[in-house]
């Protein structure tokens, strides 16, 4: 009995290490995208914009997988559940990894899109586990890990695929998370004693449609032409399917998102905010990392290695960790709307600056740092206003539906990104003209302005609840007087 209870003790202490480690792998996932972008599409002989699909897929699988991962994690198996999902990513990246052609490519990363349900779930074990001050610190630190770990999973990931090659790089991603798997196996407690929560599978698969027409539209639109027959009806399609998703999952008792909690203050905010920032964070992403590597030959590339355009995004990783410290330090004296704002302006002031002025590797590691620090700041609050604002049966739905939200921006970012890209290139060139890069960062940079005013707007609307005294205390989740990529 003394042995058993030491051993529990012992898994306690471990759990939040354990589960932030489970958050690295979501950043190696995450990593395995943008900077091998043209690694790819030489190694398979596609378009840079095709390649851009290997990053894409990633998010568009985790936008439906992961509410009804959450909603699972919400019930009796949620450790089965986080177990599965470290399996699904150590298959993929397995397949991935074999040179089994493009389109299974495109199926091992869409199994690793999986992968990005981890944080959610995590944050709901904490809830649990954990008693009710460490709660907010630690959802904290799951939440900005993410965002981090990408500006360390990005060079070693590159610098694995320089010398051992593209399919090395996914080896690598298999190991990473496999070692998750023994981990979770090891630290994630039983929640045996949850009751079991249905699942709704239509509203999965609506979802699912309806985002995955958006983002084919979004990636397509330079090619087929932005008013063609083709992209109108797959929009109006995906439009219609969205909103019969929104009808359904208000009539259903266990709907896969519960979007009333959308009338609470802290997750309508914090659901707002994560989406345009998800946007704004991957199309600087998304640029920096095609910026560096494109060949001096074009008169503005840097001609840079993947290992370097992958340190690129150190900056990135440190300033978004020195900016949850700094949040955390003044959480007590800062409104969340302040905190949130600043972040944001942080972003667009790193959108203007590679828009404006940058041409060497001084002013893209400045670009980085600038957008680290504002993303670190803006995922540091949000997750404190989530928990805040939901009953705790509800936190594993809620969170993971905040995921969804940062996925589909992240989505919509590489997307965008990618598709402005190709519209700038010219036909038979294989790079785009320098305006094209302009132009996207300016457009990243607009979605930055639509998070300043959403998060002054936003937390001053009247709530349907009010948020907890728990909420402010971890998270500063009152905007007046007292809340991270792949």
């Amino acid at each position: 009995m003394r042995r058993n209870r030491g051993a529990q003790r012992e898994a306690g202490r471990l759990l939040v290490p354990g589960l932030v480690f489970l958050g690295m792998v979501v950043a190696v996932v995450s990593s395995l995208g943008a900077s091998l972008i043209p690694t790819i599409a030489e190694t398979y002989d596609v378009s840079p914009n095709v390649a851009q699909w290997s990053l894409t897929i990633t998010f568009l699988v985790s936008a439906p997988a992961t509410p009804l991962l959450g909603r699972l994690g919400d019930g009796p198996h949620r450790r089965q559940v986080i177990i599965g999902i470290l399996a699904a990513v150590t298959l993929g990246s397995v397949l991935a990894a074999l040179p089994l052609g493009f389109p299974l490519l495109l199926v091992g990363r869409g199994l690793q899109g999986i992968g990005l349900a981890l944080t959610p779930l995590g944050i709901a074990v904490v809830r649990d586990a954990l008693p009710p001050e460490r709660v907010p610190p630690a959802a904290a630190k799951l939440s900005v890990t993410t965002a981090a770990g990408i500006g360390l999973g990005y060079p070693i990931t590159g610098l694995v695929a320089l010398h051992g090659g593209l399919h090395a790089a996914f080896w690598f991603g298999a190991a990473v998370s496999a070692a998750g798997l023994l981990i979770a196996v090891l630290v994630v407690p039983s929640a045996a004693n949850r009751p079991r929560t249905p699942i709704d599978f239509p509203g999965v698969v609506l979802l699912g449609a309806a985002l995955s027409g958006l983002l084919l539209a979004l990636s397509e639109g330079g090619r087929w032409g932005w008013t063609s027959p083709a992209v109108i009806l797959v929009v109006a399609a995906s439009l219609v399917t969205l909103a019969g998703w929104v009808l359904l999952e208000s009539r259903r008792r266990h709907p896969l998102v519960d979007l009333r909690l959308l009338t609470r203050r802290g997750v309508l905010t914090a659901d707002v905010i994560v989406l345009l920032a998800g946007v704004g964070m991957y199309v600087l992403i998304s640029l920096t990392t095609r910026f560096v590597q494109t060949p001096s030959s074009t008169g503005y590339g840097l001609g840079a290695t993947v290992v370097v355009a992958g340190l690129t995004l150190l900056p990135f990783s440190a300033a978004s960790a020195l900016a949850t410290r700094l949040t955390r330090s003044v959480a007590t004296t800062v409104s969340s709307s302040v905190v949130l704002a600043t972040g944001a302006v942080l972003v667009l002031a790193a959108s203007v600056l590679f828009a404006c002025a940058t041409t060497g590797m001084g002013e893209v590691l400045t670009v980085m740092a600038l957008a680290g620090l504002g993303v670190g700041a803006i995922f540091a609050v949000l997750p404190g206003l989530i928990v805040g604002s939901v009953p705790a049966h509800e936190t594993g739905s809620a969170t993971s539906f905040h995921q969804v939200i940062r996925y589909v921006g992240y989505a919509v970012g590489s997307a965008m990104s990618g598709a402005v890209l190709e519209a700038a290139t010219g036909p038979g060139q294989p790079f785009p003209v320098a305006a094209g890069y302009t132009h996207a960062a300016l457009l990243g940079g607009g979605v930055s302005v639509l998070t300043v005013v959403a998060s002054i707007v936003l937390p001053r609307l009247r709530a349907g609840t009010a948020p907890s005294a728990q909420s402010r205390a971890g998270g500063n989740t009152e905007p007046a007087p007292h809340v991270p990529c792949g």
